[in-house]
């Protein structure tokens, strides 16, 4: 009997204790279905390479880059333009008038101080190359000095080339007189020349005019000077 109740005592103590660890083992299963998942930790935004170095660059080609030429000036309208061009035409129509004007006024001063019925002009011609280069030319009327006369290269040149110079403009009274010229230069080896030339007019009513001409005598191998009457 003692044998019996002990041995149904184990069996009992036996089924509590799988018992309890049958609640045990559920109890834990439990909690882990019921726990809360753990976060994951957050990832980083993968870094591109290269695109720090890509923007530094831009940067740079932004403020290393030369500033835009300005734009054009838009062309003037073919109004503005007509306006111009009529305007410079306008412009060089006063300047001829103004041009024309003055030898009006020139001729009529002239006509004034130097009327036809007391006038004498004389003018200088030369046709000279190899023995004479003139310098100077002085005239005398009626024993009155009347001009001195000093050339420039570029006159010169001009009287070589065929021009003919107005060289003294007066009045004289009707009736005889003299004209003395003297020319000055360098002649022949370079050496200074100074020669003269005289003639005799009568003055009339009308304008007198008298020309010196200066040529190379070619047989002498010397210049001549004459003057010689308008008649």
């Amino acid at each position: 009997m003692p044998s019996h109740i002990a041995f149904t005592g184990a069996a009992v103590n036996a089924g509590r204790a799988g018992a309890l660890c049958t609640a045990s083992l559920a109890g834990l299963l439990w909690l882990a279905a019921c726990a809360p998942a753990q976060a994951a930790p957050p990832t980083a935004a993968p870094v591109r390479a290269g695109a720090p170095a890509a923007n530094t660059q831009a940067a740079a080609g932004d403020a290393a880059a030369p500033a835009a030429p300005p734009a054009a000036a838009a062309p003037a309208p073919p109004e503005a333009a007509a306006d111009t061009r009529g305007l410079d035409q306008e412009i060089q129509g006063l300047k001829k008038d103004v041009i024309d004007l003055n030898k009006d006024l020139f001729i009529l001063e002239e006509e004034l101080l130097f009327p036809a019925n007391t006038q004498v002009a004389v003018f200088l011609s030369m046709d000279v190359g190899d023995f004479f280069a003139l310098d100077s030319v002085q005239l005398k009327i009626d024993r009155k000095e009347v001009i001195n006369y000093l050339y420039t290269p570029r006159e010169v040149e001009a009287l070589l080339k065929g021009g003919v110079q107005r060289l003294y403009l007066g009045n004289l009274k009707v009736g005889t007189h003299e004209l003395v010229a003297f020319f000055n230069g360098k002649g022949p080896s370079e050496r200074d020349y100074r020669r003269g030339a005289s003639i005799r007019f009568e003055k009339g009513v009308g304008a007198k005019y008298l020309e010196l001409k200066i040529d190379d005598r070619q047989r002498k191998l010397q210049p001549e000077f004459e003057i010689k009457d308008w008649e």
